[in-house]
């Protein structure tokens, strides 16, 4: 059986922020203490941008 394929899964840009969030998560495990709200809302953002973009592409 065959694996779906969404569309947002062609679309370069959400490739290359999938990417950015990977990073994201990997520079966030330095930060800690007096950073970690800035750490989670960084991290919240990061995560939100593919999934917005997702979303959009589905309409």
């Amino acid at each position: 059986m065959n694996d779906p394929v969404f569309e947002h899964d062609r679309l370069d840009v959400y490739r290359l922020f999938l990417e950015d969030v990977s990073a994201a998560f990997e520079i966030s495990k330095s930060l800690s203490g007096l950073h970690r709200h800035a750490r989670d809302q960084w991290l919240r953002a990061a995560q939100s941008i593919p999934l917005n973009l997702a979303e959009d592409n589905g309409k």
